[in-house]
């Protein structure tokens, strides 16, 4: 599976959920995070996106530990099994609100 493809799943899946996707762009700062995901709740998180054998530069592990330590929800998503992963703990943490 592609990435783009990938990232269009998780979307309609996040979508599906009741959250929002959002696109994270930004000219001036290389390596920022795929994907913001907004829950009701204040539930946001920021996600990397990979096809299974993807590999994560150096700036973007910055860029999501940079927004870790500033205590926002980071995910690395690798391929659709961890993507299925990472919706299981959505669907868990959006049940429990």
């Amino acid at each position: 599976m592609s990435e783009k493809d990938l990232e269009e799943w998780l979307n309609k899946k996040i979508r599906e959920l009741g959250g929002l996707s959002y696109k994270f762009t930004s000219p001036n700062c290389p390596g920022v995070p795929d994907r913001i995901y907004i829950f009701p709740g204040g539930i946001i998180y920021f996600v990397e996106l990979k096809t299974e054998f993807g590999t994560f530069s150096k700036m973007q592990k910055r860029q999501l530990a940079i927004l870790d330590q500033y205590g926002c929800r980071v995910r690395k998503v690798k391929g659709l099994k961890q993507a299925k992963e990472f919706l299981k703990e959505l669907e868990s943490e959006i049940r429990t609100l």
